[in-house]
């Protein structure tokens, strides 16, 4: 048996074992098995309280798992007084005891409660479909914030990427896995099996998910590729069924054209950077001639922008530049509404020009951009290589983007150091193409400079 498949093996066994755990339902309140659960010692008897507890909140009401997120606000969270006095004593004597009374303290009890839960089979898919409800009350219940904060704490705890396994997925993975590609795909729909079978059969394509082993048959996110002989200047390029299929042997470059999240749950929790980065790597190996990776990505939070720029008005420029600037968001908003169907040059230029002042300036309160799919690639260490007007003319891409796509390039040599002036400097890395469109200078090259 070689190296990996014992570890494989190993891991299976580790996370699919079964505790025995009796199937008999509890009848006791949900209330009441939670603190059965924090007060019971024995760990086969707290494995039957947990089955029961989390099937007990799957076949709940909207209604009941609102009133069990209360339950859990309101009776497990943080003891003030306790955390007031343990600080206190920690303060007049700075031992390990008093230390670890504090430290104690500080953490709401349903952390515990989750922990407990999470030692049954499943119970880690279970969890996160539970945050997935929570998300759901929490405009209208927004008190219910500090229950999601309990679980992104552990839940970055346990899906870091050290946990991460990547796997190739392709027309022979198992129809399970293969179902939840067409339900997750969130970038571009997959209608029908033929549609899958057109993104997975073709020597020219290829897909790589990446999975936690308590979830194994679930995927956490999975990365869609083409292999190309030029990069691409539209989707259409990409998913229309009458293009001619590039050869392996030919392709020169791979293009990541979807890239999905799958849990609702785990929202917002960080798998870590360079997760490109090593779908790039494995393709590399496989296929020594590529000599380049890029995706072709979305910028869905583009419209959102221009629409609340457009009706704004600035005091630090002149009101000739103001209606420049309207007449141009004016145009923006006309193609993205299919008033514009065929952009002319100039109009393209201007789509060009906003999306460089959206992707690379326009900051949140961390001084991060406002994209999320740019926010995603930058902190992978990719950067900002083209960008594409007309390149999604698809009614999706022409509402969030008035059709703008975006080429972000992964350098295998740079990731690393655009990674780092990213995460410390919050610096956006970009070609000279894109400096242009912001009215920057181009950098010279090296080879100009010598």
């Amino acid at each position: 048996m070689s190296r990996i498949t014992f570890l494989q093996d190993l891991l299976t066994s580790v996370f699919t074992r079964d505790g025995a755990e009796a199937a008999n339902e509890d009848n006791r309140s949900m209330q009441a098995l939670c603190d059965a659960l924090l007060s019971e010692r024995g760990e086969m008897s707290g494995n039957r309280i947990a089955r029961s507890l989390l099937n007990r909140f799957e076949h709940s009401s909207d209604e009941e798992k609102l009133a069990f997120f209360k339950m859990l606000c309101e009776r497990f969270d943080i003891d003030v007084q306790l955390v007031k006095s343990t600080a206190t004593a920690l303060a007049e004597n700075n031992d390990i005891d008093h230390y670890s009374a504090l430290f104690s303290s500080v953490e709401p009890r349903r952390q515990e409660l989750f922990r407990r839960l999470n030692r049954i089979t499943g119970a880690t898919d279970a969890l996160v479909n539970m945050r997935a409800d929570l998300l759901e009350h929490l405009h209208d219940h927004p008190e219910l914030e500090r229950i999601d904060l309990d679980f992104q704490k552990l839940f970055r705890s346990w899906f870091n990427r050290g946990f991460l396994v990547m796997r190739e997925i392709d027309w022979h993975t198992p129809a399970n896995i293969l179902e939840k590609l067409i339900q997750y795909e969130a970038v571009h729909e997959i209608s029908s099996w033929e549609a899958l079978r057109g993104r997975l059969e073709p020597e020219d394509r290829k897909c790589f998910g990446f999975f936690h082993p308590a979830m194994l048959d679930e995927p956490l996110i999975f990365v869609e590729v083409a292999l190309t002989k030029k990069a691409p200047d539209s989707i259409r390029e990409i998913l229309t069924g009458s293009r001619d299929i590039v050869s392996v042997s030919d392709a020169t470059g791979a293009v990541f054209y979807s890239i999905s999240n799958c849990q609702r749950g785990l929202a917002g929790v960080s798998f870590g950077n360079f997760l490109i980065k090593q779908v790039a790597q494995e393709l590399s190996v496989q296929l020594p001639n590529l000599t380049s990776f890029r995706t072709l990505s979305p910028v869905p939070g583009f419209m959102r922008w221009v629409n609340k720029a457009a009706t704004e008005t600035s005091a630090e420029v002149d009101d000739a530049e103001q209606e420049l600037l309207h007449g141009r968001l004016n145009v923006v908003q006309r193609i993205a509404n299919g008033e514009i169907e065929a952009p002319n040059a100039d109009e393209q230029q201007f789509l060009k020009e906003l999306a460089a002042q959206y992707l690379v300036k326009e900051r949140r309160s961390d001084n991060q951009p406002l994209d999320p799919v740019a926010r995603f690639h930058l902190g992978n260490g990719a950067s900002l290589a083209r960008i594409m007007p007309l390149a999604d003319v698809y009614p999706k891409g022409l509402k969030q983007s008035a059709s703008v796509m975006v080429s972000y390039l992964y350098d295998l040599d740079n990731v690393i150091s655009n990674h780092e002036n990213y995460a410390t400097h919050r610096e956006v890395a970009v070609s000279d193409d894109v400096r242009e469109l912001l009215g920057e200078k181009k950098k010279r090259s090296l080879r100009a400079a010598n």
